[in-house]
């Protein structure tokens, strides 16, 4: 054999090797993962990081490495509301979860503004200290309408978004939740949540059958978890009535012009039994946006099935991201 072919068959030899072992180290990492028992309250907890900004020391969890993406919570939750989403897409991404000002685990300022708009800078400036460009964002409830202005406001910042059932302009708040604002305005909304942590079984047989498919599923500690920082002091209590009240009036009030030049791709997953935000939502998302990937059902699912089905998230996500 010829000098010259023996050297080109043992490059390709090697190169075949080489590529052969990067695949099955991938496929090794990501079973790693899926393998993993889920995330819970000690292990999310203690992953908890802070960060300091000029709107205050904002909690945030960070898993994976890579391109980013940026989970976004609905209300009254935090960021642990995407543990089970993280756990599947975290070799894959450089998963961040934040908690809203006036909600989770941040430490706000007094008199810092918790409006969706002020919510959308905090995040650029939370990615600016983490030194993260572009992300791909996932988010559910009042995490979506934060999500759409963020979009506009940081377009090149964007990559992708994926929507769960969440606030759009024709319905933002939708009708369920104004009561809620209402009692927020009223300063009465921590006192009604309160009783929560008191009685575990209320929060499972109220808040917990209108947004789980299977309420019952609503642990103690996920209920702590979510509802313990929101009352800790005088002002997380009037942070969190703040947080409500300033979703009226409309935060995306005449937002849809700009969406509508949006070139950001979208995909739409939505709970079929959700009746806080209408099903039609859906359908104006994926009719606004120039580069929707169209929308999928979830059957039997509601407002934060997110948690309870975090394998359509992950599946979603990656479609989304070609990953």
């Amino acid at each position: 054999m010829k000098r010259r072919q023996f050297m080109a068959m043992t490059a390709a030899a090697v190169a075949a090797g080489v590529a052969g072992a990067c695949a099955p180290l991938a496929s090794t990492r990501r079973a790693a993962a899926a393998a993993r028992p889920a995330t819970g309250v000690v292990a999310f907890a203690a992953a908890r990081r802070y960060a300091e900004l000029g709107f205050g020391r904002v909690a945030y969890v960070e898993r994976g490495s890579g391109e980013a993406a940026l989970f976004l919570h609905g209300a009254p939750l935090n960021g642990y509301q995407w543990r089970g989403a993280i756990d599947r897409l975290s070799p894959y991404r450089r998963c961040l979860a934040p908690d809203f000002m006036g909600l989770g685990y941040s430490q706000i300022p007094e008199h810092q503004s918790l409006a969706a708009d002020a919510q959308a800078e905090m995040l650029a400036s939370l990615l600016d200290s983490l030194a993260i460009g572009t992300v791909d964002i996932v988010a559910s409830d009042s995490g979506g309408a934060v999500a759409q202005l963020f979009l506009l406001r940081h377009p090149g910042r964007v990559r992708s978004l994926l929507l769960t059932n969440c606030d759009v302009e024709p319905d933002s708040p939708p009708a369920k939740v104004k009561p809620i604002v209402e009692m927020a305005r009223a300063g009465t909304l921590d006192e009604m949540t309160a009783q929560w942590l008191t009685d575990k079984s209320l929060a499972r047989s109220t808040f917990g059958a209108a947004v789980f498919r299977d309420p019952a599923g609503f642990a103690d500690e996920t209920i702590e978890y979510y509802i313990a920082p929101l009352l800790s002091t005088p002002l997380r209590r009037a942070q969190y009535n703040a947080f409500h009240a300033a979703f009226e009036p409309n935060p995306l009030a005449g937002i849809e012009a700009e969406l509508r030049r949006s070139t950001v791709p979208l995909r739409v997953v939505w709970g079929a039994a959700d009746d806080v935000f209408a099903q039609s939502d859906a359908e104006y998302l994926d009719r606004v946006f120039p580069n929707s990937r169209g929308v999928r059902r979830v059957p039997g699912a509601k407002l934060f099935f997110p948690e309870e089905f975090p394998e359509v998230i992950a599946e979603e996500a990656r479609r989304l991201w070609k990953v």
